[in-house]
């Protein structure tokens, strides 16, 4: 803990560029003998603006220790540049960062075929369609899905990898404690429960212009690949794609339509030399050889892709699952269990009135997974972990089939991962 606490220092000295807090570390071989260089050593081992030289020559270790003790109370890993878990395809860029402040289990990055999709944040209902695609088919065909959880096109990635029962790894350009945007609360823990969270940031650091781009180095940085979807002139996503080329990653782009500003950026890639893909195994069959006992291609004929309905609209995903889940009719049904249905349709719309339709009709569309989750949600607000432990299956499973149950209105999510069943018993 002693020597960490100087990890977590230098990691705290965010107004330092991330190549100087590496240029530092490599000239003083820990970030200890930083801590105690007096300034002519600082001086004489690297060019320092007068700037710099005041950030490094504060020895308050105060702000290190609340991060410690904060990543202590909500289970943050530390792993520092040094440790045996850090990745050394993160280790061979230009300006690694120091530290890596992880929420979750970080997989063996080294060890993973990981390709990144990153794109816009304002996608159109093609660029959410073809993230989730692409997310799904990565994770089934045995790779790992890298995005930056940003809203539209890195998030329905990460959806998708979650939907085909795999784990994700979402780099924040925020602090580790921090979920940006808000309302991304519950990507964030489905990903943090199968994968992981990473960040530069320690917790408590505020969010800045620089914190972004700086962050995307790393998406970059983690891949073998990375797979652009719809990416304007200027955009993030094209700030990826720039550096993973610099990296030596490969770069791979989803076409769009010529005449849609979302693709313009994208669309020069492709005739700039980078590999277009309609499919996850596109991306992924360049590394097969790399990794012939994890890799192959995925059978989408007997697997299908999502259980969405085909988007009309932007946001109409998230718009479907609320509008099914929001209105339900009270529970006064006799006999067997009673699937709640809406009422919010048009009365001419119903030539026989129903307000309830039978349960066991409903079940008969289940798939054995769903039908185990919805055996063991026994109660209101069960909590995830319980589901898990009474199922019997793995987390990346039960995550993946309650979105499904979510969104047919089998049922509903609470605050603190807990969920309700949407039925009355006799």
């Amino acid at each position: 803990m002693s020597t960490l606490k100087y990890w977590v220092w230098l990691s705290a000295l965010t107004g330092l560029k991330p190549r100087k807090r590496y240029e530092l570390l490599d000239a003083f071989g820990d970030p200890e003998k930083v801590y105690y260089a007096d300034e002519r050593l600082l001086r004489e081992k690297l060019a320092l603006t007068d700037g710099e030289l005041r950030l490094v020559m504060n020895r308050s270790l105060g702000r290190a220790e609340d991060i410690l003790a904060k990543c202590g109370s909500e289970n943050i890993s530390i792993v520092s540049f040094q440790d045996a878990q850090y990745p050394q395809r993160l280790k061979n860029i230009y300006d690694p960062p120091v530290v890596l402040y992880v929420r979750g289990k970080l997989p063996v990055i080294d060890e993973e075929a990981a390709i990144a999709v990153v794109g816009t944040r304002k996608a159109t209902p093609y660029g959410i369609k073809m993230a989730r695609k692409l997310g799904f088919e990565i994770t089934k065909g045995g790779g790992l899905v890298v995005t930056g959880l940003a809203e539209g096109i890195d998030s329905a990635a990460a959806e998708g990898a979650l939907r085909a029962g795999g784990a994700c790894v979402g780099v924040l350009g925020c602090a580790i404690d921090e979920v940006y945007p808000k309302f991304n609360d519950a990507l964030y823990a489905d990903v943090m429960l199968t994968g992981a969270l990473i960040s530069e940031y320690p917790p408590g650091e505020p969010i800045g212009k620089k914190n972004f781009p700086e962050r995307n180095r790393i998406i970059s940085g983690l891949s073998l690949g990375v797979t652009v979807i719809e990416a304007p002139i200027k955009s993030g996503a094209l700030i990826t794609a720039s550096l993973a080329l610099e990296q030596g990653r490969e770069v791979f782009v989803v076409p769009g339509n010529a005449d849609a500003p979302n693709c313009f950026g994208s669309n020069e890639l492709i005739k700039d030399g980078a590999l277009l893909v309609s499919k996850g195994w596109d991306a992924l069959s360049d590394f097969a050889s790399q990794f012939p006992r994890k890799l192959s291609e995925p059978d989408l004929q007997r697997t299908p892709v999502l259980a969405y309905e085909k988007p009309e609209e932007p946001g109409f995903y998230e718009a479907k699952r609320a509008e099914i889940i929001r209105k339900t009719v009270p529970e006064t049904g006799k006999g067997f269990a009673k699937l709640r249905v809406r009422t919010d349709r048009k009365r001419i719309d119903n030539d026989i009135k129903r307000e309830y339709i039978d349960l066991r009709e409903q079940l008969s569309g289940l798939s054995e997974r769903q039908l185990k989750i919805v055996s063991v949600i026994n109660g209101k607000s069960v909590h995830i972990d319980d589901i898990i432990d009474l199922s019997g299956l793995s987390a990346p499973e039960v995550l993946s089939e309650l979105t499904v149950l979510q969104i047919k209105g089998f049922v509903s999510q609470e605050k603190g991962k807990r969920f309700t069943l949407n039925v009355a018993s006799r």
